[in-house]
């Protein structure tokens, strides 16, 4: 009965703790759950599902998790589970085939991040002004765009690490034709929204770093 009542997202989150912990206390397990382009050349086609809900360390998965339920339940609550759910495995399996192509075949690639990406663009198309406690009420379309531009940059300036952030770029792309199909032909009023938030953000960081700049 509980797994009936809980939301569709809600039971991502859950599914993604439970393989995390799983993963976590069965290392021997590693080449059965993550992804690489080797392994699915190998014949392991299902990683690109299971890694989707492996995560490297708590932070990763806290992180993730947050963001999940956000931005799940922002799709789900307006478009419905089974929709939210099209919606993550798309962006997730998409990001990891663009990731195979832009990092080679031999690297490993694990995490929802990416299509969490993809729910997050969607949701920014679908529902740009809603907003949530746990990202102190600022508007989803503006956490979307401030997060997409953050990994685009990355990816421009070639910041290394272990975060993908081509994936995460793939992911958010993916999504956007889901949110403008979504949308219901409201898209370009809410992507209008999105940009006008945007520059109202920059505009509030631009006005207190003036004011702040004679006291340094």
């Amino acid at each position: 009965m509980l797994v009936k009542a809980l939301k569709d997202t809600n039971k991502l989150i859950v599914i993604c703790a439970l393989v995390t912990l799983f993963f976590w206390s069965m290392p021997s397990v590693t080449d059965f759950l993550v992804y690489s382009g080797s392994g699915l050349a190998d014949g392991y086609l299902w990683t690109l599902i299971t890694a989707l809900f492996v995560h490297v360390n708590l932070l990763h998965l806290i992180g993730n998790m947050i963001f999940l339920y956000v931005f799940g339940n922002a799709v789900e609550s307006s478009a419905g589970g089974k929709v939210m759910m099209a919606v993550f495995f798309v962006g997730g399996v998409g990001s990891f085939l663009v990731g195979t192509y832009y990092y080679g075949y031999t690297i490993i690639m694990v995490g929802a991040s990416a299509a969490i990406f993809a729910l997050a663009a969607a949701a920014m198309l679908m529902k740009p002004l809603k907003s949530s406690l746990l990202f102190f009420f600022m508007p989803l379309g503006l956490v979307a765009v401030l997060f997409f531009i953050f990994n685009l940059l990355a990816v421009y300036f070639s910041v290394g690490g272990n975060v993908g952030y081509v994936g995460h770029v793939a992911g958010f792309l993916i999504g956007i034709p889901f949110g403008m199909f979504l949308s219901k032909g409201e898209w370009v009023k809410n992507l209008g929204i999105t940009l006008l938030l945007l520059i109202g953000f920059v505009a509030v960081i631009l006005l207190i770093s003036i004011a702040f700049v004679p006291f340094l």
